[in-house]
């Protein structure tokens, strides 16, 4: 992967070594919340449905790297079926690494759902570190009773899910640095709450035409300016990050 800003020798996210990724996509204190997606040169965020689809390698190592260098990996339920979401994995390594950085072993996993209509039984709540359900007090009853009985089930709003809420309960509990994967309807409710920091778009050297959506669900807005912070290059496809600014 080459560094085409700021200036910088040649160099790609295979070529980079880890410790210059971890350089590059370090959390600053003042940008906790960041949103990591890929989509399309012509801005379709799924191919055949999926986001999967528009994946490079190297856009699969940063997607580790940024759940390596987060607390929590913040998804709603229906992106984590869609895309199949299990116990987030890890190696040995990556959890030395972690561990170096001061951080839990595996990342946790919380899941933005409206109606519950999880699977208490599924492997997303039989590990050691179940994922946390994120909902709202008008949530079914029965359903959360059940997911309660096997993991923690964070309520925040009262009809709707408040996001802004749901991530200072995360805070409360260490889960301060946050990369949300989406979908797009849960990252734009990020955003527009004021709480989205970053944003690291990878742009998949293809075109996906058809009917898909774009990385963000959104009105019409004025515009929401972001500082670029870096662009990286690897087999066509272009690594940025992005700071939002207010």
């Amino acid at each position: 992967m080459r560094h085409l800003f700021p200036a910088a020798p040649p160099s790609g996210p295979a070529d980079l070594s880890t410790d210059d990724l971890v350089a590059a996509y370090a959390y600053a204190d003042d940008r906790p919340v960041r949103a990591n997606f890929v989509a399309s040169v012509d801005g379709a965020v799924t191919l055949e449905g999926r986001s999967g689809g528009l994946g490079t390698a190297g856009d699969r190592r940063v997607l580790t790297l940024l759940r390596d260098l987060s607390d929590v990996i913040l998804v709603g339920a229906g992106t984590a079926r869609t895309e199949q979401y299990g116990p987030p994995p890890t190696t040995t390594e990556r959890s030395a690494r972690r561990r170096s950085l001061g951080l839990s072993p595996i990342p946790r996993l919380a899941l933005v759902s409206a109606r519950l209509d999880l699977d208490p039984g599924s492997p997303l709540f039989t590990t050691d570190e179940p994922a946390l359900v994120i909902t709202h007090d008008s949530a079914p009853e029965k359903q959360r009773q059940a997911l309660e009985a096997v993991t923690d089930v964070i309520v925040a709003g009262g009809s709707t899910v408040d996001i802004g809420a749901a991530l200072d309960a995360l805070a409360e509990r260490g889960l301060v640095r946050v990369v949300c994967e989406g979908g797009p309807l849960l990252a734009a409710t990020v955003l527009e709450a004021g709480r989205l920091n970053e944003l690291c778009l990878t742009v998949s050297p293809l075109i996906a035409g058809g009917p898909a959506g774009r990385i963000l669900t959104l009105p019409e807005t004025s515009g929401i300016p972001l500082e670029l912070l870096h662009i990286l290059e690897e087999d066509g496809a272009l690594f940025t990050r992005y700071a939002v600014r207010r």
